[in-house]
């Protein structure tokens, strides 16, 4: 009876690990998603990137092009509308900023 014991220990063992990776990116991706603060086109790492909240703003800049924005960049993140650039704070999805690079 002993060794059934500990042979379902083990295997309860085993599969408890293997399913913590699972665990693990569930987590990262809802229980860590917080909510940030927007951030102000008036903050001076937004204006050194010429973020603006409204990405039709930017039209003049020689770097926009037409339909970049902020949703579409490989740095946003749309669980808490962050952005890598800015780690502090959210932007706005409809944004744009100079470094806008195209989703991979």
């Amino acid at each position: 009876m002993a060794n059934k014991s500990r042979r379902d220990f083990m295997r309860n063992s085993v599969m408890g690990l293997a399913a913590l990776p699972f665990g693990v990116g569930i987590l990262s991706k809802t229980a860590f998603a917080q909510e940030l603060p927007r951030l102000a086109p008036s903050a001076s790492n937004a204006q050194a990137l010429n973020y603006v909240e409204d990405a039709s703003e930017a039209s003049d800049h020689p770097a926009y092009e037409d339909g970049e924005r902020c949703d579409n960049c490989m740095f946003y993140n749309a669980d808490n509308e962050g952005c890598q650039l800015f780690p502090e704070n959210s932007v706005e999805p409809a944004g744009w900023c100079q470094s806008w690079t195209a989703q991979a």
